[in-house]
Parts: structure tokens; C-alpha cells; sequence
């Protein structure tokens, strides 16, 4: 049955045959669904330059399995612009929701995260506090919210001075300075407050911090989008 159009945008695309895509999209009704577009690898074809990450789309689809058929699609707005290190920032986003999310589970919460902070990515100059509060945000849409406020095992409020370290499945747990996992209270504070700016001190924490997190999540397998980076 075919779907009205809905919002959507592209996390992934492959080739598929001779001329077709095998494309995961990302939308609020349906969550992230896999289609096929075909005939759209062709030369001829007019969707071969819509299909790409960061082009806010409306599509519909049609089938009873697993992977739709898409049908109608169109252009929704200008493609985000995203560039340089904004394009690989974008590229880890669509990388985190296709490595942790499950297909047709909708969230419309998470679709809103998504466009949000392909806007800020696409408008600001300092991504990589933009990048640790989506990774917040996008733990806590799917359940596994941080509390960075108060000690795991206590419950006493962190406190700005003291060292913490993350302990999976369990929280915030007291650490020393020396460990290298370790985070100051400050940072932890800081994260949890989006108008709070974070000195380099903090980005390094948080970062190794978040990593750590998202480690547990995601199992051994390194990101691409990472690799990206280091080859910049």
C-alpha cells in the first residue's frame, strides 16, 4: 500500500543492481526504512541527485516487506550545505542513527534532533560541542539517558572539582585525576547546560567521555565517519 509523502532524508545509499539504490531513509512516521529507488543510478535518471544525504525530501513508498519500494519523491528545501568538517560531522550523525537505531521505529523526537542539528551544523563554526550534545540528546531519545548531575552509587550532586569517570550500565562514578578516563565535575556540569561554553580542557574529557559511552552501544566496530576525520 503506498504511503502519503512524509518528510525524509537520506542516512545511506548504495548501489543496487545495475541502476538501481538500496537507500535507508530517516523519517518521523516511520523511523528509519529501507527502500529501493529503482532506476534511480542511472545517468538518465532526474532522483539520482536528490538521493543524497542532507536534502530535506517527501517520498512515499509501497510493500509488504521489510524493504519498500519508493515511489513518489520531491525535493522539500535546499539541500543543508553542509561542507568540510560540517559535512563530516553530518556524516558521524547519519553513521551514530544507522548504527543504533532499528528500522520502523518511529520517533519523531529523534527526527527532530536530527534536522535541528543539521541546521546548527550547517550555520555554526564550533561543531564539536554541537556533536557532544547530540550524542546526548540521541542516547537519551533512545533510553539511555546520562545523568551528569549526581554520583551513580550515592546520589550526592557532582561536585565542579572533583573527578568522575563513566562506569557502563551504572553512571558517574568517583575517579582520581590520573586516570585517563577521568572527567572533572565541571565538564560533566557544563554538558548539561546548552548555553554553557566548554574551554579545551573540557571538549578533551567530554570527547573521551562520550566515546566510552557510545562504545558500550556500539560494539567493536570502528566508525567510518571517524576515519573521515583522521584522514582530513
Amino acid at each position: 500500500m503506498k504511503q502519503p509523502l512524509v518528510k525524509a532524508y537520506v542516512l545511506h545509499r548504495r548501489q543496487f543492481g545495475d541502476s538501481s539504490f538500496l537507500l535507508e531513509l530517516f523519517t518521523p512516521s516511520d523511523g528509519r526504512i529501507a527502500v529501493v529507488a529503482r532506476g534511480a543510478a542511472s545517468s538518465r535518471s532526474a532522483r539520482k541527485g536528490l538521493l543524497q544525504p542532507f536534502v530535506p525530501l517527501l517520498a512515499n513508498w509501497s510493500g509488504r516487506g521489510e524493504v519498500k519500494t519508493l515511489c513518489q519523491l520531491e525535493s522539500r528545501a535546499v539541500p543543508m550545505g553542509l561542507k568540510g568538517r560540517s559535512l563530516y560531522c553530518g556524516l558521524y550523525v547519519n553513521e551514530l542513527i544507522m548504527r543504533l537505531t532499528q528500522r520502523n521505529d518511529a520517533s519523531s523526537g529523534l527526527f527532530r534532533l536530527y534536522v535541528h542539528t543539521l541546521s546548527l551544523l550547517a550555520s555554526e563554526k564550533d561543531l564539536e560541542p554541537l556533536l557532544r550534545r547530540f550524542e546526548m540528546e540521541l542516547l537519551m531519545q533512545l533510553g539511555y539517558a546520562l545523568d551528569l548531575t549526581r554520583e551513580a552509587s550515592t546520589g550526592m550532586e557532582i561536585k565542579p572539582g572533583e573527578y568522575y569517570a563513566y562506569q557502563s550500565e551504572v553512571g558517574m562514578v568517583p575517579s582520581t585525576r590520573d586516570r585517563s578516563s577521568s572527567i572533572r565535575g565541571d565538564t560533566l556540569l557544563a554538558l548539561t547546560d546548552s548555553d554553557s561554553k566548554l574551554d579545551q580542557r573540557q571538549r578533551a574529557e567530554a570527547k573521551i567521555m562520550m566515546r566510552q559511552v557510545l562504545r558500550f552501544y556500539l560494539g567493536d566496530k570502528p566508525l567510518k565517519s571517524r576515519e573521515l576525520f583522521q584522514m582530513k
